[in-house]
């Protein structure tokens, strides 16, 4: 692995002028729009897991279409609610797993939602649990180019109207304090982070690490490393193409979503990633509407910072959470265990 992106100064500056449909808002308004208007309840069924600092959850919630995607809500056991809540997103093939195995947030006093990725839970990790009812057209291996023709049949279109509606659906629950939400996550989930938090309302951060899917026009190509490498297989052999499909893309370019987040965030990068090259994340980064910080790893891949990141995470996203729970006239945002 070696350095083959741009400089530690030039990624600072990186501000690409990166393609955004025109009707970009209104495609996202009018499918989520469709979405909120299927009836169906958020249902929940509490698990045993043998464990006893933390309450979990089955929680089943109506995503794109009204379809039906799982996840996990963690709680820490006998919290007093409202709760601040971290809603999670998974890596690229793995699905929700099982519950002890992402303890971080409850056990720091969040409530945690791990939202399953439909269709996905077959590659790598403990199995997902989610189907993708709808189909697509000739695709490469993979979930980038399914649906690739168009922007309406992607996969990800369904996908990132899931994670908006997790944020929805967090915040219907009774532990949870609805104006203190934050979305996360790792590869993928930092896609679907950057997605939610575009699409969402009155979050109160993001947080983002080493995310795919932004400045595409740049990465795909920039390196032959999966997933990006998915989109060059696919125009290897639908050659001609490229117009097409990078015009579908446009409408899921993490980019395009930065420019609508409003909740501040904070990035994890690692400089010889070449799975999320870190262009592609400082350029989603440095057009936030919200404003963005990054965390750079310069030694580091697709790991990125690890253990040693998530301790920023926890502390960035504390003193947050603290000035949102400050600005409602609720005190500190620190959990408070019942007697």
């Amino acid at each position: 692995m070696a350095r083959f992106d741009l400089s530690e100064p030039e990624l600072a500056a990186y501000r690409p002028d990166v393609p955004e449909p025109d009707d970009f808002d209104i495609f996202w308004r009018e499918t989520l729009a469709s979405s909120r208007a299927v009836d169906a309840a958020v249902r929940r069924a509490p698990v045993d897991t043998g464990l006893e600092l933390v309450d979990v959850e089955d929680v089943v919630f109506p995503g794109f279409a009204g379809d039906p995607v799982r996840a996990w809500l963690v709680l820490p056991h006998a919290a007093e609610a409202p709760l601040p809540a971290v809603v999670e997103f998974v890596g690229y093939g793995r699905g929700r797993g099982l519950p002890f195995e992402r303890l971080h947030w409850p056990v720091a006093g969040f409530a945690q939602l791990i939202v399953d990725t439909r269709g996905q839970g077959s590659t790598w990790g403990t199995g997902g649990s989610t189907p993708d009812p709808h189909g697509a057209g000739p695709a490469a291996s993979g979930f980038l180019t399914r649906g690739i023709e168009d922007p309406a049949t992607h996969y990800y279109r369904r996908v990132f109207t899931d994670a908006a509606r997790a944020v929805d659906a967090v915040r219907t629950m009774p532990e949870i304090d609805a104006g203190r939400v934050a979305v996360t996550g790792n590869s993928q989930g930092g896609a679907i982070a950057i997605a939610a938090a575009g699409l969402s309302e009155d979050l109160v951060a993001a947080l983002p690490t080493a995310p795919i899917l932004s400045h595409m026009r740049r990465t795909v190509g920039l390196t032959d490393t999966d997933p990006h490498a998915e989109i060059a297989r696919y125009l290897s052999v639908h050659r001609g193409a490229d117009e097409q499909v990078f015009r579908t893309l446009s409408y899921l370019d993490g980019v395009n979503f930065a420019r609508r987040a409003t909740a501040p965030a904070l990035f994890g990068a690692g400089l010889m990633d070449t799975v999320a090259p870190p262009s592609g994340v400082y350029a989603a980064a440095n057009h936030w509407r919200g404003g963005a910080e990054v965390v750079a790893y310069p030694w580091n891949g697709h790991e990125g910072g690890e253990g040693v990141h998530w301790q920023r995470q926890l502390a960035w996203l504390r003193a947050r959470m603290d000035a949102a729970a400050a600005a409602a006239g609720a005190g500190n945002f620190r959990t408070t265990i019942a007697p």
